[in-house]
């Protein structure tokens, strides 16, 4: 009887023993389950902070740019047919452009010189230049960098009135017949293309903590 009894006292503890590893692993687990839904939370929350940082920022920038480009029509209706490199103001937009460097696949895109090693940085025999410069605003807004290019949207510089450049333009009260207008098919009517300017296209670039970056695009006529 005593050796029966000693024998069930060495099983229970080993028993108790195995019961005491699996619960520690199964701490193990969850801590590491806690720390990684931690770690995630973090990041998520970093990046939305970063997203709601870089959309002020970008905004704040928008206003600076649309601001810039109207003082060169304010007046003066022709002051942006004109491509205006001190600015980042483009008088025509190239379907071949990508602002971001990850909306086309083709090897004939042109890419945005962004900084000073962003050509570098792509790979070789992607694209087919990389010289078009943006411009960088002068300080920090937010503790961010901001970049931007302006694009008309006609496929041609000159004036947008001329018979041989097509533009985007809102439409307009007031309509004539024509040619190269926008039309508003469902009353049959066009626009006539002295009513107003052609639409802008402003690409913003912001740069922020840990080499983050994100675009905006805003479309504007004046």
């Amino acid at each position: 009887m005593e050796l029966l009894n000693q024998f069930s006292g060495k099983r229970q503890r080993g028993l108790s023993l195995l019961y005491a590893m699996l619960a520690l692993a199964a701490l193990a687990i969850t801590s590491i389950g806690l720390m990684r839904s931690v770690s995630m939370s973090s990041t998520v929350a970093g990046n939305l902070g970063f997203q709601q940082e870089a959309t002020a920022a970008a905004d704040q920038a928008t206003r600076q740019v649309i601001a810039t480009l109207y003082s060169k029509v304010s007046g003066n209706s022709t002051g942006l047919d004109s491509d205006i490199s001190d600015i980042g103001y483009y008088a025509s937009t190239d379907e071949l452009v990508d602002v971001t460097g990850s909306q086309l696949t083709t090897n004939t895109r042109k890419l945005i010189k962004w900084t000073s090693t962003y050509c570098g940085e792509q790979a070789s025999g992607t694209y087919a230049e990389c010289t078009m410069l943006p411009v960088t605003l002068a300080g920090k807004i937010n503790g961010n960098t901001a970049s931007y290019v302006a694009f008309r949207l006609c496929d041609a510089a000159g004036s947008s009135e001329g018979a041989t450049i097509n533009c985007a333009r809102p439409l307009k009260a007031s309509t004539t017949s024509g040619t190269n207008e926008v039309r508003d098919y469902s009353s049959g009517t066009g626009v006539s293309k002295s009513t107003i300017l052609p639409y802008i296209r402003i690409v913003v670039r912001v740069s922020g903590a840990r080499n983050t970056t994100s675009y905006t695009e805003t479309i504007v006529h004046f």
